[in-house]
């Protein structure tokens, strides 16, 4: 699966380049592909599919929740997750919901995602973006 995390904190983006190598290592089937601003996530996607992305909300050149949920959206045939540190993050999953976005249906809070696990059983780490996905659809996105 591959797979674009959208983060601008540095400590989390070394944690995820950690647990994406151990899980290359592991023969896990995970292409995790980091941007750290949405210009440069817009531009990820312009030249790469992704299966998944996966969105804080909070990202330097972006103060609007719900307008870069929707520019990521516009951008392909992907599955967007949100997980964010933002107090806004559950209100901006449910609009999107509303408005037909491919969004997994609850955000999660970034502070209590277990990345040392991630790091240690790379299992863990596929397991969590799988749970991410439609049911049944871990497949890369169709070409329109």
């Amino acid at each position: 699966m591959k797979v674009l995390w959208v983060e601008d904190h540095e400590p989390v983006r070394e944690m995820l380049a950690i647990a994406a190598d151990k899980a290359a290592r592991a023969r896990v089937q995970v292409d995790l592909v980091t941007a750290t601003t949405l210009m440069e996530a817009e531009s990820r996607l312009r030249l790469e599919r992704f299966s998944l992305v996966i969105l804080d909300l909070t990202l330097p050149d972006s103060v609007d929740p719900e307008m870069t949920i929707a520019r990521i959206a516009n951008m392909g045939n992907h599955r967007i997750a949100v997980v964010s540190a933002s107090d806004e993050r559950d209100r901006a999953v449910e609009t999107a919901r509303k408005c037909g976005c491919n969004i997994a249906a609850e955000a999660i809070g970034k502070t209590g995602l277990p990345f040392n696990r991630f790091i240690q059983r790379p299992g863990a780490f596929e397991d969590f973006l799988l749970s991410l996905m439609p049911m049944g659809d871990t497949s890369a996105p169709v070409a329109a």
